[in-house]
């Protein structure tokens, strides 16, 4: 982490207990890294989750899932994971605190597992985060790590590669595989290898003679074993992997190879399971129910409940049946508000959406400005008056709709495809534009291009989804939460650039990328 800047971060230990925290590489890479940071400041044993305070959401406490979202001077809270004895915390003066004192945190704060996770909504096929930086191999069996330790020793010495066992391979297999899944239920190529080069680089003598890298073997064999657990998944009913059961598809489509439904852009619960003990006849009374509760007033933390007790019955529904965004707006219409675009986003990703796309950009932004400035040619032709009116301004959300308006000019895409924009007195000619419209945003404003939008809706499939939304920025990040809400397809004339969306703002699923999009991100990295 060298080079980093250092950082300080407010740690919530327990409620009456706060301390800072000086991280002097700055900000740890992954989550697990920065809670071995804590255990060691202040002293704590046994599991743990961290929390951060989510701007988007009114400063409440939300699960980190990704260090991204983290800045310096932030605030942490710490929270003991359930059925845990052993948590203690060092205090000052050398005594201990005890789990009483850690749970009862702040009993005004919000704990985000309360209002995204109910209890019964998860199931054991969940999925908490994102695939890792680096993968972490698990630990196998004790027979099999204590021949590793002595092959590694071995190894080491004099070069002399462990015999594998088929009990031992079988070992290894599984229990790798079973790590897999916690991240990915189909996982590429490129994750396989990744996998087996983990294993390799820690278990050294498990390098096989006569391959490049010394893993090509175990790539083919986490290949069919990955395959054979899917088979088995599939055989107990998880719906990720039976939805691409040629007994599930249409006669026309009972090909194996067709129509395949799986996660193409991280998605990390793409079809999750039914909570335990539900049923889709349960779940749909509770849909109806949730129709109602819509209507209500000051009803938020109703309606995200029920919105996740329903999440599985609902991405079922719509990766399975694919219904129109018409349908999908009748049966739910909570779906179509801001804050549960963000709260499924969550769901189906594990990452939050605005406040990591508002960050990114921001904090992108001067790098990403001085790649296209030192353009010439056309691109600065088209780029010019628009980075005029971002010199002009010190409004935020004026200069992120003239980056993003240059980004997908950089492209080499059509800004106005996405962002259409119309006079106060062309109201209705805006709205007689929307039935042509396949996916895109349009914004009312007067003739000043510095002055703030008077509105801005969100258009899909001819149907407006969402309107009055704050800025330009605000609707990127809401139409790339709905796209994955919706389990739509990037639209074809902005595919690059909703791909740096995902891979270079998001950063997910960043390391295959189109060579344009690729070319861009290694510029931004100079």
């Amino acid at each position: 982490m060298s080079g980093r800047r250092s950082a300080k971060l407010l740690v919530i230990v327990s409620q009456d207990d706060s301390r800072k925290l000086l991280l002097p590489d700055g900000i740890p890479e992954s989550v697990d890294e920065l809670i071995e940071k804590v255990r060691e400041a202040f002293g704590l044993n046994g599991r743990l989750r961290l929390q951060y305070q989510d701007k988007d959401f009114g400063d409440v406490f939300v699960n980190l899932t990704n260090t991204g979202e983290l800045q310096s001077l932030g605030t942490l809270k710490i929270i003991p994971l359930p059925d845990e004895d052993s948590f203690t915390a060092q205090t000052n003066d050398g005594t201990q605190s005890n789990d009483d004192a850690l749970s009862s945190v702040g009993s005004g704060d919000t704990d985000d597992t309360i209002i995204l996770s109910p209890p019964g909504s998860e199931t054991v096929s969940t999925r908490h985060q994102q695939w890792p930086k680096e993968f972490n191999i698990p630990r196998f069996s004790y027979d099999t790590e204590l021949q590793l330790e002595r092959g590694n020793a071995i190894f080491k010495a004099n070069g002399t590669r462990l015999a594998v066992t088929p009990k031992m391979k079988s070992d290894i297999l599984e229990k790798v595989c079973d790590e897999i899944y916690k991240y990915k239920s189909y996982p590429s190529s490129a994750h396989f290898c990744e996998v087996s080069e983990a294993l390799i680089k820690k278990h050294p003598c498990l390098a096989e003679k006569g391959s490049f890298n010394g893993c090509y073997g175990w790539t083919q064999r986490l290949k069919m074993k990955m395959g054979n657990l899917r088979t088995q998944l599939k055989g107990l009913g998880c719906p990720e992997y039976l939805v691409n059961s040629l007994k599930t598809k249409a006669s026309d489509h009972a090909f194996p190879a067709k129509n395949v439904k799986r996660p193409k852009r991280g998605e990390a619960n793409h079809i999750p399971s039914l909570p335990a003990g539900e049923t889709s006849a349960n779940l749909e009374i509770e849909r109806l129910a949730l129709l109602k509760e819509v209507k209500k007033r000051n009803n938020a933390l109703t309606i995200r409940e029920k919105m996740t007790k329903t999440f599985a019955l609902r991405r079922q529904e719509i990766v399975e049946n694919q219904p129109s965004v018409q349908e999908l707006q009748e049966r739910w219409p909570a779906l179509f508000q801001q804050e549960e675009i963000n709260a499924e986003f969550l769901r189906i990703t594990t990452l939050p959406l605005q406040s990591r796309f508002m960050a990114s950009l921001d904090r992108q932004s001067s790098q990403l400005l001085q790649v296209i400035r030192s353009k010439g040619g056309v691109l600065r032709e088209k780029t010019k008056d628009t980075i005029k009116v971002m010199d002009q301004s010190l409004d935020i959300d004026i200069r992120r709709e003239g980056l993003l308006k240059c980004l997908i000019t950089y492209l080499g895409e059509d800004a106005s495809c996405l962002i259409k924009e119309y006079q106060a007195d062309q109201r209705e000619e805006a709205e007689r534009e929307f039935e042509k419209t396949t996916m895109a945003f349009f914004v009312i404003r007067e003739t000043d291009a510095l002055s703030h939008a008077l509105d801005i809706s969100i258009v899909i499939d001819g149907v407006e989804v969402l309107n009055e939304l704050p800025s330009v920025a605000c609707a990127c990040a809401m139409m790339f939460g709905l796209i994955y809400a919706l389990n739509l397809k990037y639209p074809e004339g902005l595919k690059y650039t909703f791909e740096a969306f995902q891979k270079i703002i998001m950063d997910i699923e960043s390391k295959q990328m189109s060579r344009r999009v690729q070319n861009l991100s290694s510029k931004l990295q100079e």
